[in-house]
Parts: structure tokens; C-alpha cells; sequence
């Protein structure tokens, strides 16, 4: 399918095939139909895009702070590579859709297989949104009206902060689509309206919907004005529509508005206030956010769980509704607001029209119409073909490169991960994601030979040597058990499994697969006992014939409770999605099995979620101890990995993999690296080489089923 994406380094966008997605849970598929160009939020990006890394640097920093942090903690070739990795995935434009409905995802209510919605998903011919973020369209209602309904819900979620009553005096700052929406909105709420622009174009059209204007063009002043249109009594609320850098706007809303007046800013712009006036007029200033409440909410948004209309009467999916019964009932006219129609194949030109003067204003993006079967579905066949796109050959895959897919393509499986698989010697037949976007963007870093929505197609092939899995951790047990049962050799991002239940259902499954192929190998990607520090300390310490101590301090750094690593039920935690790590570390270095552990908990955790402060303690079977800090309370500038090695009356501490000193050790002081080196790559190639030799995977099975059922254990510990 086609999808508008943009390059972020240089702000070029492009119309390009990926794969479709597939519906989930809680989600509607959409065939697109039309949908509008965001002209505010879509030629900031653009803007940002084009600008040089001095000028992205300006505009974010707070991302400056984090770089500058990571430079003295990872080393600066490091914080470069993650900083251009960044710049290097390619963001999907668009938030304002209109399609009918193909499929209907489990646990979704309301919706049938042919509704026309509007949702806000991306300038893409087949999108996947959750319901709660789709609303049925009147049959009153053109889709290319339909396709302004999530701005308005933007200008109507701003309008719902003033609180306006009849006859009020509201002034709009910016007359883009937003304030133009505004406008019409506010005058449907029976309220008097002020206009402000410099747009004799937008003027005229806020003129013809009632409202009064200030034309800044010819040197109109907005105060004068405002205090005419209030009759000298000062405006009742302001509404900042417009996207400025200046703190001009807010300040000017402030000497405009009455006493207890109301200030709302939908749009961005400077936030250095005047104090004396927000405290003489005891203002009210609030920044609206998006469309409404439920918006960035997980649990309302991605899980589906509504918000009582008794207690919030209007959510974002409401709002959404509530504006389209507007259109249906003539009072909200946005046909003149449209200036421009596109197909999508000509998006470029659309982008064009963002940085022209005048920019374009209600640009309108057409899509092909699909082919509808006689019950009403999508053509089934088209759709399957659909979720497949080719790539471009690799001709500098070698001829007896390993063939390996992927399933999954975050952020550290395409930046680092992969990239490790490929300076190995592996070529990469396909890479399945959920989002098709992730999926080609880590194709094209890889040179894979397709990418693909449909994980399950990767499991069926025949043509493959070894799977990667790098999905998130809850789908981990899943996809290992099926790539076993189909004889795949399997290389798996950690965890291996976040439960007790479904690591004895893979234990099952690895006894029944290499009983019936004997050559498979199995990985899970510890790779920081492979990295060069860790080698050198192995081969030191073999030689001591006594216990070892080894303290193990993680400033990991805090993570949301609301990000799914946190939840026991999605990523198992930070013990078990991240703390496996350094149990496996420890595990290797002790050369002993663990005989016992044990766990504190720092505080008590989120229900729902598991400590992400706590401290492991090891024991060996020979003897040796093994402690793991794990803190997410620490300090950004102290190391986020710090090894250190008590024995034979010597101590070796290594730093974040970049430089190890040794104290009391003979003819060894120090070793460091120009570049931190966690092992990945020395980690991959042991998995490849056992691949092509038909040997068992590098870390002994029995290691790996230790350190999970350790982790498992300690994890509902903390609980």
C-alpha cells in the first residue's frame, strides 16, 4: 500500500509502498478515502525536517541535555550512532483520516464492515486504529468534509476548556484551519467573536463566518481593537490558535482579556509570561490538550476502556462525534476551507504547498477506491498481497550468507541488533513488524530482500536458516515455541519468556524440536558476556581457585510506570525484561550454578507493575556471590554500568564497557575502548557460526532456563 513518510534528516517526503497492517484487538482496518493536511503541525515538521542539526539541536533542548549526558556515560562515537539512528527513521505523516471500515478487530462494539469513519490515522491506503479513536460518519456528511473532523475536535476540546455561555466575547488568536474551526464553533455556541491574523485570505473567511477581524497586515492594533469589540469591558477568554515562537501572543491575550478572564492556547507558542497581569486580572491559563480527555491515556486509548459519560461526558471519541453532528446539521461548514485536492501519488506537491506564500490551507489528499466483494469485505486476495512489500536486491549479499527473518523492529533491533546480524554474515529474507513503517525502515538498513505485516508468513517459510525475534517481551515464549516446532534455529531478544508457566511450555517444545531436529540452535541475546571487557576479566579471574564477589550497580534510569516494560502482564518488569542481563553476566562470570537468591525491593510498586528498584543477591555453588543493584533513582552523569570483581585481595571495575581499571592485579592496569562494545556483535557471529556448523546455540540451554526461572522467581518476589 502507498504511505506518505518523511525523512527527518532532511525533510523530504516521500510516497513509498508498505506493507498493510494487520487489525488487532480493539481496533478497526480502515481503507482510506481521503485525508487532510494538518498545514500547522505537518509543515512544522517539514520545517524541522529541512533544518540543519544546529537548528534541530535548538529546537529540542531538552534532547541536548540527554545527548550531552549520554556522551560522558556511552562515549561520543556511541551517542552519535544512537543520535543519527534516530534522525534515521522515517516518521508517518498525517492524523486527520476518513475510510470505511474492512475488518473489525476482537472486542470491538459500534462498528460494522462497511462504516464510513473518521479516525486519526496516517496518510496511508489501509490504516489500523483503535476504536476509541473512530467515530461512525453521517450519511449528511461528504468524506472529504469528515476528513477536518479531528481538527475541529482539537478547536472543540479548546472552546470546552473556556466554558463559553451565550453572548460572550471570545477573541482567536490565529486563523489556520484550527482558528477558522474555532470560529465557527464559537459562533455556534452563540458566542461574539474576534478574529486575529495576518492572512487577508483567512480573514475574509473568518469574516464570513460571523466573526469580527484584525487584519495585523496593515498595522491594525489587536488591543484597540479587542477593547472596541468588548465594549471596553475586555474580552471574556482568549484562544490561542496560532503557532509562534514569540511570546508575543500570550502576553497579548492577557492585556486583552477582563478581569477572571479565561485564556486557553490550543496552538504553541512562547510561554514567558507577564506575572503582573495574569495576577491583577486573576487569569485563568490552560493549555488544551489534543482532542480531548482519553488522549495519550493507554488504558483508554490502546486497552479500550472507557471513561464513565456520567464522570467525563466528553472524551476524545465523543468530541469526535460530536463535531461531525455538527456537519450533519449545516452549522459546521467546512467546505470553504478546502483550497486544494491531491491523489496521493502527487503528495510531494501537497507537502509543496506548506512552505509557499500563502501556504495552503484545507489540503485534501484522494486515495484509489478498493475493490469491495459482494458481503460488503475488503477483496481478501488483494489484501493479503498487500501486506507484503519488496525491496531492493542486496548485491553485496555474499552467496553462502546465512538466510535469516526477523520478527519485530524496535529501536535497538534496527540500530543495533540487526546491523550486528548483517556484519556477520547474515542476509536478511524478510522482516516482519507491526508497524509496516519500523518494518521498511529497518528493510532498507539491512538490505532485506521484503518486509512484511505478517508474522505468521515468516514462521511458514521454508526458505530460512534461523529466525531473530526482537518483539515485545510478552510475545517472546510464543514465537520461540512456533519457530522450534517449525525446526527453525531461533535467536531471541531477552527475556526468553516473562512467566513460569510459559517457560515450561518452551522447555516442552525445545525437547520435542531438537529430538526431531537435532542440528537446532537456540539464543537468547546475552550478549555482554561476548563483549571484549568481559572476556579479558573471565580469563583473569580463572586462575584464582577461590570464591568470588561480584557487585553488579545498574543506574538504569527511570522508566514511566505506564510504559509497557513496566507491566508485569507486557514486558515482566525491569528484572525480568532488563535485570536478565546481568543475572546471565554474573552467571557466566561465577562459572557455577546458582544456588540461591535473594531480592529486596526499594519501595513498593505500581499495582499492576514491578519494582524497578531492587537488589539480587547470588549465590554460587562454589562459593562465589554475586550481588545485582538495580536503581532507577540514580543520577544520569554516574555510570549506568558498573562491574566490579573482589578476589585474590585484587579488584578489577569496569565503567559502562569502555574502560576497566585493575587494582593489585600483576602486569594488567587498565584497558579501554574508543567505542563502548556490550558484545553484540561478538554475540551474533557465536549464534551464526552455531547455525552453519549444526551445534547447539553458544550459552549452554540449561544456562539459559537458570537465569529465566532465577529471574521469574525473584520478580514475583518483589511483588
Amino acid at each position: 500500500m502507498k504511505q506518505i513518510l518523511q525523512d527527518l534528516k532532511n525533510g523530504v517526503t516521500e510516497v513509498t509502498d508498505v506493507p498493510a497492517p494487520q487489525v488487532r484487538a480493539g481496533e478497526l482496518l480502515i481503507r482510506t478515502t481521503h485525508t487532510l493536511v494538518s498545514a500547522g503541525t505537518e509543515r512544522m515538521l517539514v520545517e524541522f525536517g529541512r533544518g540543519s542539526l544546529i537548528s534541530k539541536a535548538r529546537q529540542q533542548p531538552d534532547k541536548v541535555r540527554q545527548v550531552i549526558d549520554k556522551v560522558r556515560t556511552d562515549g561520543l562515537i556511541t551517542t552519535l550512532e544512537a543520535v543519527r539512528s534516530k534522525l534515521d527513521q522515517p516518521i508517518p505523516l498525517g492524523y486527520c483520516n476518513v475510510g470505511v471500515v474492512v475488518e473489525v478487530g476482537r472486542e470491538v462494539a459500534g462498528f460494522s464492515i462497511g462504516d464510513r469513519v473518521v479516525s486519526n490515522g496516517k496518510h496511508a491506503e489501509v490504516v489500523c486504529v483503535p476504536k476509541h479513536l473512530c467515530a461512525r460518519i453521517p450519511d449528511a456528511v461528504k468524506d472529504e468534509h469528515a476528513a477536518f473532523t479531528v481538527l475541529a475536535a482539537i478547536a472543540l476540546q479548546g472552546i470546552r476548556l473556556v466554558n463559553p455561555t451565550l453572548g460572550e466575547s471570545v477573541v482567536v488568536t490565529g486563523l489556520g484551519l484550527i482558528g477558522l474551526l474555532t470560529v465557527q464553533l464559537l459562533r455556534a455556541h452563540g458566542c461574539h467573536v474576534l478574529g486575529i491574523d495576518l492572512d487577508d485570505g483567512r480573514l475574509a473567511l473568518a469574516r464570513s463566518f460571523g466573526a469580527d477581524v484584525v487584519d495585523l497586515s496593515r498595522g491594525e492594533d489587536p488591543l484597540a481593537a479587542a477593547a472596541r469589540f468588548s465594549r471596553s469591558r475586555g474580552a471574556d477568554a482568549v484562544i490561542i490558535a496560532a503557532s509562534s515562537k514569540s511570546n508575543e501572543p500570550v502576553n497579548q491575550a492577557a492585556r486583552m482579556c477582563r478581569k477572571r478572564g479565561r485564556i486557553v492556547m490550543v496552538g504553541a507558542t512562547g510561554l514567558e509570561l507577564s506575572r503582573a497581569e495574569l495576577y491583577e486580572k486573576e487569569l485563568t491559563l490552560q493549555v488544551s490538550c489534543s482532542y480531548g480527555p482519553g488522549r495519550y491515556d493507554a488504558a483508554y486509548e490502546e486497552e479500550g476502556h472507557d471513561y464513565p459519560i456520567g464522570f467525563v461526558r466528553w472524551t476524545e471519541q465523543r468530541n469526535l462525534e460530536a463535531v461531525l453532528e455538527l456537519m450533519a446539521e449545516a452549522r459546521l461548514d467546512v467546505g470553504p476551507l478546502i483550497t486544494h485536492r491531491f491523489p496521493i501519488e502527487r503528495a510531494e506537491a501537497a507537502y509543496a504547498l506548506l512552505t509557499t506564500r500563502p501556504p495552503g490551507l484545507g489540503i485534501v489528499l484522494q486515495y484509489p477506491a478498493g475493490k469491495m466483494c459482494a458481503d460488503r469485505r475488503f477483496d481478501r486476495t488483494v489484501f493479503l498481497k498487500a501486506r507484503t512489500a519488496k525491496q531492493p536486491a542486496d548485491a553485496g549479499a555474499p552467496r553462502a550468507a546465512l538466510r535469516v527473518a526477523v520478527i519485530g523492529s524496535g529501536n535497538y533491533g534496527t540500530r543495533v541488533l540487526l546491523p550486528a546480524f548483517r556484519a556477520a554474515g547474515a542476509h536478511f529474507v524478510t522482516i516482519a513488524s507491526r508497524s509496516g513503517v519500523t518494518g521498511l525502515h529497518a528493510a532498507r538498513k539491512v538490505a532485506a530482500e521484503q518486509t512484511t505485516t505478517d508474522p505468521e508468513s515468516v514462521l511458514a517459510r521454508d526458505d530460512v536458516d534461523a529466525i531473530v525475534i526482537a518483539t515485545r517481551h510478552d510475545s517472546h515464549a510464543r514465537f520461540v515455541r512456533e519457530a522450534l516446532a517449525a525446526g527453525k534455529s531461533v535467536f531471541v531478544e531477552k527475556p526468553m519468556a516473562i512467566g513460569a508457566e510459559e517457560l515450561a511450555d518452551l522447555i516442552a517444545t525445545y525437547d520435542r524440536a531438537v529430538a526431531r531436529y537435532p542440528n537446532l540452535a537456540l539464543m537468547v541475546g546475552f550478549n555482554r558476556r561476548f563483549a571484549p571487557h568481559i572476556v579479558k576479566v573471565r580469563q583473569l579471574i580463572a586462575a584464582v581457585a577461590e570464591p568470588k564477589c561480584f557487585i553488579m550497580t545498574v543506574n538504569a534510569g527511570a522508566t514511566p510506570m505506564q510504559h509497557w516494560t513496566q507491566r508485569r502482564d507486557m514486558g515482566g518488569g525491569r528484572l525480568i525484561g532488563e535485570g536478565c542481563h546481568f543475572v546471565d553476566l554474573l552467571r557466566f562470570l561465577a562459572g557455577a550454578p546458582i544456588a540461591d537468591h535473594e531480592v529486596h525491593p526499594i519501595g513498593k510498586p505500581v499495582a499492576g507493575t514491578a519494582s524497578d528498584k531492587f537488589s539480587l543477591t547470588l549465590g554460587f555453588a562454589d562459593g562465589s556471590l554475586g550481588t545485582l543493584h538495580y536503581f532507577a533513582n540514580g543520577h544520569s552523569s554516574f555510570p549506568k554500568e558498573r562491574l566490579e570483581v573482589f578476589c585474590a585481595n585484587r579488584v578489577l571495575q569496569l565503567d559502562n564497557f569502555r574502560r576497566m581499571t585493575a587494582f593489585g592485579w600483576p602486569q594488567f592496569r587498565t584497558m579501554k575502548l574508543w567505542r563502548q562494545d556490550k558484545g553484540q556483535r561478538a554475540c551474533t557471529a557465536a549464534f551464526l557460526n552455531a547455525v552453519r556448523n549444526g551445534t547447539p546455540g553458544p550459552i549452554p540451554f540449561d544456562e539459559l532456563i537458570e537465569v529465566s526461572q532465577v529471574c521469574i522467581e525473584a520478580a514475583r518476589e518483589l511483588h
